[in-house]
């Protein structure tokens, strides 16, 4: 392992960081808040450690391999967390760093699971962080880092695959620091669109900002007590169409650029996703309308829930802990499925529930007859058998990793029963934020015990880089054998 990159990166992320924590200490002063100046300690200290982790590590050989590039991005998340609690904590907004931890993770993560019980205690220049953090973590920090920086290593590639979700990523153009410049800016120009037409609606400037943060990033911080549901119905359809245009492939976006419009239609994982959705809308508006008794307010929040978890985001409008058990049960089972490879959403990914069934399908086919050639396919190209056991190894560690964490926590005492339980390791594993009872969206987390908000952040941060790169970090052997 390169141990010299890896460090230098890490003091890279760190000075990246504080840079990162200016426009929040700008709101700070803007609002005349006294919260600035643990911004501006913060920013000098990460900085500074930073600066010095880079000088003391710069490394001969600059190559990054598929293992250091595992190592820098777990690094890179866990440390933006350490250093993005500070500020909550030595302000006092949020008296224990354990809670500021699992609060800055569940941003980082974009997955919006809170311990607050009092959003509104906050100042508007922590709240601006904490809703910026979704933003920063929607595209991963290491792509920022690649689009602004220059990179000599010709395999930065690995970095890239280490942090964007997806069973298979690729390039939109030969360099990987183009590819990166064109995502955050489709990210950065898709966030204002949304920025605009929610000042146009009953959202101020700054309002609109945090709710397209955490539609950007699929995070789900709200900033008020009822979430969205505090504002009117025009601001609660622009999100949900938002958040269902992040949870799309980023890469179908640089096709409607390149005017490849034909492409976009021709992909079968968006088409999978749109059907997915309007099911899941139609079930649960017919399950619900009882409720609501209006077709306008039915549809209005069956399609933000669905949006809100299947791209998991968070956001909420109503409390879906009081909807009929059949809407619920659609609720959970898109909780697992999430939104499209390639894009800012968690969950399994669309691409990859549908690879399993096909491979299921396909296994099928053998049994009846063993004769037959057949092949597993996707967007009309065979999948090979190095990406198939892949997303089947995935699978397997995916539900082992939410028994064991299910397990661990399972020792917290009543009144946390197994529903509470369940549905927050899976609303963390898979940065969705809100679960059910307990944790529900009119809920927090706040009554878990230390020991569960850091096993809870763990898991979002698993969720969050799919597994394997904090895996590889947490292993004694990836740091002591050599690269090849």
């Amino acid at each position: 392992m390169n141990h010299r990159m890896v460090i230098n990166m890490t003091g890279v992320i760190m000075r990246l960081e504080a840079v990162l924590m200016i426009p929040a200490l700008i709101v700070s002063l803007i609002y005349k808040e006294g919260t600035w100046q643990y911004f501006l300690i913060t920013m000098v200290c990460a900085f500074a450690i930073g600066q010095t982790l880079s000088l003391v590590s710069r490394p001969k050989d600059q190559r990054i391999y598929a293992r250091d590039g595992f190592v820098i991005v777990a690094l890179a998340w866990l440390v933006l967390s350490l250093v993005g609690a500070v500020p909550f904590f030595i302000s006092g907004e949020i008296p224990s760093y354990v809670d500021a931890f699992f609060e800055t993770v569940s941003g980082f993560t974009t997955t919006g699971s809170s311990i607050l019980t009092n959003v509104t205690a906050l100042t508007k220049g922590m709240l601006f962080w904490r809703s910026f953090t979704h933003w920063i973590g929607g595209m991963g920090i290491i792509v920022l880092i690649m689009a602004i920086l220059p990179t000599s290593s010709g395999r930065s590639m690995h970095i890239m695959r280490a942090e964007v979700p997806g069973p298979i990523v690729g390039k939109l153009v030969p360099k990987v620091r183009d590819t990166a410049k064109i995502l955050y800016l489709l990210y950065v120009g898709l966030t204002a669109v949304e920025v605009v037409f929610l000042v146009f609606g009953d959202m101020d400037l700054y309002e609109a900002l945090v709710h397209s943060f955490g539609t950007a990033g699929t995070g789900g911080f709200g900033i008020t007590p009822g979430s969205v549901g505090d504002y009117g119905a025009y601001s609660q359809w622009v999100i949900t169409v938002f958040m269902l245009m992040f949870g799309v492939n980023f890469n179908l976006y640089y096709f409607i650029v390149l005017r490849r419009i034909r492409t976009i239609f021709k992909n079968e994982e968006l088409r999978t996703y749109l059907a997915v959705v309007g099911i899941s809308v139609s079930v649960i508006g017919f399950n619900v309308y009882k409720i609501y008794g209006a077709f306008s307010e039915t549809l209005r929040h069956s399609a933000f829930q669905v949006a809100s978890i299947v791209t998991t985001t968070g956001y909420a409008t109503t409390d879906f802990n009081l909807w009929p058990q059949l809407s619920k049960t659609v609720l959970f089972i898109l909780m697992f499925m999430g939104g499209c490879a390639g894009s800012t959403a968690g969950g399994l990914k669309v691409s990859r529930v549908m690879l399993l069934f096909k491979m299921v399908k396909n296994n099928v086919k053998k049994m009846l007859h063993p004769r037959s050639v057949t092949s597993v396919r996707l967007e009309g190209k065979p999948i090979d058998e190095a990406t198939q056991r892949e997303v089947s190894s995935y699978f397997a560690m995916y539900i082992l990793i939410i028994a064991v964490i299910f397990a661990v926590i399972s020792f917290e005492p009543a009144p946390f029963n197994f529903e509470t339980n369940l549905s927050a390791v899976i609303a963390c594993f898979n940065n969705i934020g809100p679960g059910f009872d307990l944790v529900g969206p009119a809920s927090s987390f706040a009554a878990y015990s230390g020991f569960s908000k850091i096993v809870l952040s763990i898991a979002m941060l698993l969720g969050r880089l799919e597994i394997y790169p904090l895996l590889l970090a947490l292993t004694p052997r990836t740091w002591m054998k050599k690269s090849s």
